[in-house]
């Protein structure tokens, strides 16, 4: 019986199969006790008509080996393809997207030398949800999405990765001044789950100066958790003002499967060539090799890919006049990762990883008390583009409707306040969404909602969409209106 641990390996398009070779080839000539199944994925796959760009028989490799190591891919052009790294994400529950950007100085240029952060993004769930309608003439809608398990699990496992990795701070940033509810839960759960580790700084920003700040001063950064979208930008943020985005590595992390790539992307441009840096998908290997328990191959390799940077022998991407030594192609860079294995940098801080935790970290959820949950109202939608869109008009009509009380209290455009007591100067779209409570907000019923409806249409209106208005606990579940 074979005592290497298999993993999944897809080499991807453009320079996917050369800084895989190169890869693979660091970790062989390190020892790296590995079996590899290796399955197709990526362009040619979407070209046979496979819209998710993964035949269904490459997840039965994820199932049984729970480790993939994938290069970037090239997604077609055109309608009907998806993203298969959310596909894979989504499918496998990787909820967590690990993205450390640290500073190599002065071998690779920054402006920013102390830089050593990470970045753990939400996974799942906000806009990357994908659920969008167009739903008027004018007017498009994407939901954005957030549970209280999911911002709790992510939450979780950046302070648990802190804590396992010696980290001091975990600043949590969103934006929820604007966004108070799926944001400011985000935020609260935040709040909530940093009392447990009284040993671990923590604080919040908001997003768009927290962005900044990683742009100004990325170095007061440690462990930075956030929603999925905000992640995303500024983990790229991050990367580049360390020096390369093409030495990132990324891993997306679930309770039973993970995934390891460089961040960056197929670059076709250059494939071919042989000039691609290999090093990020090389640190997602490193990655890799600590998620399955194999610390010290990851530290050997690691220390002699540092090595390497400090000896000058950089890809194009990378070179300096007058600091590099040599410049080289991805094979030359691979062999001389390979020729320093067991050396350590003398320049730079080597990397050390705890061999006694060797676990994968898991993250178990607080039990929840359910809420009570009361409907007091309705906010119904309408695509209506009359009488020069006069919300007076609107507004005078639909006060027409009234369900046992259950009567128009407001109507927004955009989420401006327009009716009643509107403002002239306010533009208006045609989608509006008109708000029906009773006077006294008693609870009412879905059939009151269902009639409701029925006397909208008889008006004359095309209602589009439903926001039903709960309390939880007695407590307002909705949003109000600019200028309610």
């Amino acid at each position: 019986m074979s005592s290497k641990r298999k993993i999944t390996v897809a080499y991807g398009d453009g320079i996917g199969p050369e800084i895989m070779e190169a890869t693979l080839s660091i970790l062989e000539a390190a020892g790296a006790p590995l079996e590899y199944d290796v399955i197709e994925i990526g362009e040619q796959v979407y070209l046979k008509g496979i819209s998710s760009g993964m035949d269904p028989s490459a997840f039965e490799s994820l199932r049984e080996t729970k480790v993939f190591l994938k290069s970037p891919i090239t997604t077609p052009q055109g309608g009907g393809f998806k993203s298969l790294n959310v596909t894979t994400r989504k499918s496998f529950g990787l909820f967590a997207n690990v993205r450390p950007c640290r500073a190599f100085s002065p071998f690779v240029r920054t402006h920013f030398p102390k830089t050593d952060m990470v970045i753990v993004r939400e996974n799942e769930e906000d806009l990357y949800a994908g659920i969008e309608h167009r739903q008027t003439q004018e007017v498009y809608q994407t939901l954005k999405l957030i549970s209280e398990p999911g911002s709790e699990k992510i939450i979780r496992y950046a302070f648990e990765y802190a804590k396992k990795n010696g980290r001091k701070k975990v600043t949590c940033m969103t934006k929820d001044n604007i966004m108070k509810l799926a944001d400011g839960l985000f935020h609260k759960k935040f709040d909530e789950i940093a009392k447990e580790y009284p040993e671990i700084e923590n604080d919040h920003k908001i997003i768009d100066i927290g962005t900044a700040l990683i742009a100004e001063r990325p170095e007061i950064f440690d462990v930075i958790v956030t929603l999925n979208l905000y992640g995303d930008i500024i983990s790229d943020v991050a990367a580049q003002v360390t020096g390369s985005v093409g030495l990132g590595g990324s891993a997306n992390v679930g309770e039973e499967v993970a995934m390891f790539e460089a961040i960056h992307g197929s670059a076709p441009d250059i494939a071919g060539m042989g000039i691609a840096n290999p090093s990020g998908l090389l640190n997602g290997a490193v990655m890799m090799l600590v998620h399955i328990g194999m610390p010290e191959m990851a530290e050997k390799i690691s220390n002699a890919w540092m090595k390497t940077l400090e000896d000058g022998i950089h890809t194009g991407d990378i070179y300096q006049e007058g600091l590099s030594s040599k410049k080289v192609g991805t094979k030359e860079f691979a062999q001389a990762v390979i020729d320093r294995l067991g050396q350590k940098p003398t320049k730079m801080t080597p990397v050390v990883y705890d061999k006694e935790d060797t676990e994968p970290m898991k993250i178990t959820l607080s039990p929840k008390k359910k809420a009570k949950k009361e409907l007091i109202g309705v906010d119904v939608f309408i695509d209506w583009d009359e009488d020069n869109r006069d919300f007076n008009v609107i507004g005078e009509r639909l006060r027409k409707a009234n369900v046992d009380g259950l009567q128009l209290q407001l109507i927004t455009n955009r989420g401006v306040k327009v009716f009643p007591e509107g403002m002239r100067e306010t533009f208006c779209t045609d989608h509006w969404r008109c708000r029906f409570k009773t006077a006294d907000q008693n609870v009412i019923t879905h059939d009151m909602v269902l009639a409701l409806l029925k006397q909208i249409q008889d008006l004359g209106f095309d209602f589009i969409k439903t926001e039903h208005l709960y309390t939880f606990d007695g407590v307002r579940g909705y949003s109000l209106a600019q200028g309610e």
